[in-house]
């Protein structure tokens, strides 16, 4: 078989984009999609996603992992799936997609030229958040933990992520892991995936549990936090309303990176 794909990256978290609204990459197989993202052997990436036809919204997204299992909501797979769609023509400035968490709007505003654009995703209501050995766990889409320190630097990411995730508590299912040290104008933070079972350069739903992490911590009173992974940057902005975090936008720029084809 030969796929067409286009490389997609969002603050360095980069996906394999494919063009499935026909159908043919349907039958993809689990091994198929890892070699895919396989940084050696394929063609290098975070994660997988195919735009699908939807009778709910303008486009599906599917998003498998790296180890090519399906995953669960990715922020800056979904940013990229906009701009993607957008390049294929499916869409125009606004859209309203559907991804593994249900419906998203979203909206691709300066554009620069073709090939990147700044994007923003409507993120999922947080209405609960849980107290772990003084971090926090919450729900972005994506499950995700939350330990701030004071310096992102000096944590052995993979080390610690690796522990915190395989650890009784969240071993059958998993979890993200994030480190953030957190600045009044911009906090630092670092994430550790599953799926990807690894430290990434960004996580768009680790961002975002993150940022509202820090409001119900009372590390700050901002509804628009910036936060600086190192991949880049990104911004969130919400809503809160009887201790639920509602109108949540995750923002950042987008970028077409290259489109191949390849036999596999």
């Amino acid at each position: 078989m030969h796929l067409k794909f286009s490389k997609y990256q969002g603050a360095g978290n980069d996906f394999v984009m494919i063009d499935n609204r026909s159908g043919k990459y349907s039958s993809l197989k689990v091994q198929q999609m890892e070699m895919l993202c396989d940084r050696h052997f394929g063609i290098g990436a975070d994660g997988l996603i195919l735009i699908q036809h939807s009778l709910k919204s303008d486009f599906e997204m599917v998003y498998f992992n790296a180890d090519g299992r399906l995953g669960s909501m990715c922020g800056n797979g979904a940013r990229c799936a906009v701009l993607f769609s957008k390049q294929l023509g499916m869409i125009g400035r606004e859209t309203l997609f559907m991804a593994y968490d249900g419906l998203h709007s979203a909206n691709v505003s300066a554009a620069k030229g073709l090939k990147s654009a700044i994007v923003s995703v409507s993120m999922s209501d947080v209405s609960e958040i849980k107290k772990h050995n003084g971090n926090f766990i919450l729900n972005t889409g994506s499950p995700h933990y939350v330990k701030f320190v004071d310096d992102t630097d000096k944590i052995d990411v993979v080390k610690e992520g690796k522990k915190i995730r395989n650890g009784n508590t969240f071993k059958a299912k998993g979890i993200n892991v994030n480190f953030v040290s957190f600045k009044s104008k911009a906090s630092n933070i670092r994430t550790y995936e599953r799926g990807v079972e690894d430290e990434t350069l960004a996580c768009g739903t680790g961002i975002t549990a993150s940022a509202i992490a820090a409001h119900y911590s009372g590390l700050t009173k901002k509804l628009s936090v910036n936060m600086i992974a190192r991949g880049g940057s990104l911004n969130v902005t919400f809503q809160v309303e009887a201790n639920k975090y509602k109108n949540v936008m995750l923002t950042g720029s987008a970028m077409n990176v290259f489109d191949g084809e390849i036999k596999i």
